[in-house]
């Protein structure tokens, strides 16, 4: 079985560095899930979740904020702007990231980044939703 490594670097510290089955990453063309052997790529990244299924077969989460993802066929390298574990995740945390979105939203000319901003922001707003927070 072809095999892939996965990396989740945020700015400081390499949070996750492991064999994974798959990943789940929020790109800003749509979600995507990176199996082993995938055609090689370079995409910027929403704010949002990242789902990985390590070789054992427990799933990991992290919200992200931003950065980029690099694929090629056995490896997935995820840089980060800021990266918190799920179980970190509270209603003032969703909140803060929502108003640091909106804030980087006002500050911007760029009618693509406010784009991406207001993206990240609904899907903060739908993930905070279905946690019932």
């Amino acid at each position: 079985m072809a095999r892939l490594f996965a990396e989740l670097v945020s700015p400081g510290r390499v949070v996750f560095a492991g064999e994974v089955r798959c990943v789940l990453v929020p790109g800003v063309e749509g979600d995507l899930t990176v199996l082993p052997g995938h055609a090689p790529l370079l995409t910027l990244l929403h704010a949002g979740l990242v789902f990985a299924t390590d070789a054992e077969g427990t799933g990991r989460r992290a919200y992200l904020r931003g950065g980029f993802a690099e694929v090629t066929g056995t490896r997935v390298t995820i840089l980060a702007e800021h990266v918190l574990p799920v179980e970190e995740l509270t209603r003032d945390r969703i909140d803060a990231e929502i108003l640091h979105l909106r804030m980087e939203r006002g500050r911007t000319e760029d009618p693509e980044r406010r784009a991406q901003c207001e993206v990240s922001v609904g899907r903060l707003e739908e993930f905070k939703g279905s946690l019932g927070l």
